[in-house]
């Protein structure tokens, strides 16, 4: 019977790592697969990321432009035909969204826009919500709790 307790690996799955520097008899031994002298073969020896050999690296070749705003604040859109799909009288917020694939849970706020219909009383819990899409859910007589 397989428990915790016996668990193990299948055969050749996992690799043990070579160990270099042990000795003539393992075949990695003096210069441990380094070779003879040169930057490789010196401790803390190499190039570092984007190092072209002294040309002059990409990052330095592109211009540069614009900027980044650190404090931009990124929507999960989700338009009023999406909330079609749920019964009458729920209850929509972000966790339902989630369950329903219609929002993911990296995406931080809710903005809800006014593409196409609604036919069905909902209450609405979103971030934020354009005029257009309030008239539709309240014309569906729903009600909206935003957050803005």
């Amino acid at each position: 019977m397989l428990t915790l307790s016996n668990l193990s690996p299948h055969p050749g799955s996992r690799k043990q790592r070579k160990r270099v520097g042990r000795g003539p008899g393992s075949g990695h031994g003096k210069t441990a697969a380094r070779g003879h002298k040169g930057q490789k073969a010196r401790s803390g020896g190499g190039n570092k990321p984007g190092f072209e050999g002294g040309q002059m690296p990409l990052q330095r070749r592109l211009p540069k432009r614009g900027f980044t705003n650190i404090f931009k604040q990124e929507y999960a859109i989700v338009n009023v035909q999406d909330l079609e799909r749920f019964e009458v009288g729920a209850r929509v917020d972000r966790a339902t969204l989630i369950a329903h694939g219609l929002v993911h849970k990296r995406d931080l706020l809710v903005k809800l826009l006014g593409k196409g219909e609604l036919s069905k009383s909902l209450t609405v819990v979103v971030d934020k919500i354009s005029d257009g899409a309030r008239k539709k859910v309240e014309a569906a007589s729903g009600t909206i709790e935003a957050k803005e």
